[in-house]
């Protein structure tokens, strides 16, 4: 399939590893359907509570609007958004040639002679189509292995639950979003990285990006808990964004392996009836119109990336799953401010 183009840097533009370029809302901008989609979120209560939100397009921050009590020295939480940044880890350790995302993953859960599980790769964990049992379920009294994984009794080793899991699927045939794959990745890239993810991310990826809040939380095994856990602000979480617009470069050097961004953007098989949207490598799709890409995270963060508009995106707050839907129809609106 053809993806979008990834636009450049503007040669005029400065990379924001220090300070983020200013510039101004576009004259083409459709401006009372903005003001009245910020009214929307900031003064009602249709898609929940919004704490921040932050708009990037060609590499200069045009919008930021903060609610009571937050700004833009503030962390906030990115529950799902770090599956992305787990993504780039591996990125990086596939380009140092530590990691082979198609070749089985190296689990010590699954090395018994003739375990099936032993035939996952980390590629199929990435499309979360390992097809392990994992029941992702947020509502309260639901049976659900994310909130057993990350605050009941799987919380000491995250990955150690994930990987216990038995089969339900063959390996790449059946998708399922399942933040237990993110926090096996992430303990297989600490393993890559040499055993100290927490210093490798700092060195290859938030020191070179110029992000001095990213606030990762790690597990008492030591794994980074990659599928939810990585705190940062608004801004911050826009550099994030911007590496990847930016194809993995910043500031002329390669971050991420070249086809890695796109790699992450090309659509995973999902049967027919699957739910939440199309999804990539690690990415969700198409939220704000086909070709873009997005972090998403639970409670309504997100970080979406519109490559026709080179656009950013940020959006953190506190949206009930009840209004989930609405969110994700107010983000489309108001990139669609700026056609």
């Amino acid at each position: 399939m053809t993806l979008a183009p990834l636009p450049a840097q503007p040669a005029d533009v400065q990379w924001p590893t220090e300070a983020w370029p200013t510039g101004e809302l576009p004259p083409s901008l459709k401006r009372e359907r903005f003001e009245a989609l910020l009214a929307q979120a900031f003064e009602g209560d249709e898609v929940g509570e919004t704490h921040a939100l932050a708009i990037v397009q060609g590499g200069k921050l045009i919008f930021e609007r903060y609610g009571e009590g937050h700004g833009p020295d503030a962390t906030y939480p990115s529950w799902s958004k770090a599956k992305s940044i787990t993504q780039a880890l591996v990125g990086m350790l596939v380009l140092d040639g530590k990691l082979d995302i198609h070749a089985p993953a190296k689990v010590p859960e699954w090395a018994a002679p003739g375990d099936p599980r032993a035939a996952i790769t980390l590629d199929q964990l990435l499309r979360m189509s390992s097809g392990l049992k994992f029941i992702e379920d947020y509502a309260p009294g639901s049976v659900s292995d994310v909130i057993e994984m990350l605050f009941q009794s799987g919380k000491g080793d995250v990955a150690h639950y994930a990987a216990s899991q038995p089969l339900e699927h063959a390996p790449g045939a059946f998708w399922s979003y399942a933040s237990g794959t993110s926090n096996i990745v992430a303990r297989i890239a600490g393993a890559a990285a040499g055993g100290d993810l927490k210093a490798f991310m700092t060195e290859r990826l938030f020191e070179p990006l110029g992000m001095k809040t990213p606030k990762p939380k790690f597990d008492a095994a030591g794994t980074f808990i990659g599928s939810s856990f990585c705190y940062a602000s608004a801004r911050d979480f826009a550099r994030f964004g911007l590496l990847y617009l930016r194809d993995g470069v910043w500031d002329g050097r390669r971050l991420l392996p070249e086809g890695w961004v796109d790699y992450a953007r090309t659509p995973t098989y999902q049967q027919e009836g699957a739910v939440e949207g199309r999804y990539g490598a690690h990415w969700w799709l198409d939220i704000a119109g086909p070709g873009s890409f997005s972090a998403n995270g639970y409670d309504g963060q997100y970080t979406v990336l519109v490559p026709d508009l080179d656009l950013i995106l940020v959006r953190h707050g506190a949206t009930p799953l009840e209004k989930k839907d609405a969110l994700k129809a107010w983000v489309g609106e108001a990139v669609d401010c700026f056609r």
